[in-house]
């Protein structure tokens, strides 16, 4: 009797809320604070073209040692686009890959989702909570001892 193989396409969240490079960083973040989400596939023209994560829009936010005005503030931020912050040409995963080859890629380049592709279409993400959740329903698998 063989392991069972679980792949990406079995755990992930599939078609994921994607944006284009012009939305702006409000938007972006009311997105993701609506459907509870960190990160999200950026598309243009049916191509994934980058990923931009709730800490990339933390980090863009201003900090608190500004001199500028909040009217300064807003008129900036509102005007920032996710195409300006987001990470270029994401690491991205295929659908019929492991969960074993995707928690790896998310180990070694320290990230907490892939995007999906299928061709060069976003299809999915998985992410840590995916993988967690595999890991919770699958159970803790004991070593039995004679």
């Amino acid at each position: 009797m063989g392991v069972r193989r679980h792949l990406v396409k079995d755990w992930m969240t599939p078609d994921p809320i994607t944006i284009d490079p012009q939305t702006t960083l409000p938007e972006s973040a009311r997105l993701m604070k609506e459907c509870k989400i960190r990160r999200l596939p950026v598309v243009e023209n049916g191509r994934l073209v980058g990923i931009v994560t709730l800490g990339d829009i933390r980090e863009a936010s201003p900090s608190n040692a500004t001199s500028l005005s909040i009217y300064e503030l807003n008129y900036l931020l509102s005007r920032l686009t996710v195409g300006e912050i987001m990470t270029r040409d994401p690491i991205s995963i295929a659908p019929d890959t492991s969960i074993e080859a995707a928690a790896r890629l998310m180990l070694e380049h320290k990230i907490g989702g892939l995007p999906v592709i299928d061709g060069n279409k976003v299809v999915g993400i998985i992410t840590e909570s995916d993988i967690f959740r595999l890991l919770v329903t699958e159970g803790e698998v004991r070593p039995t001892f004679a």
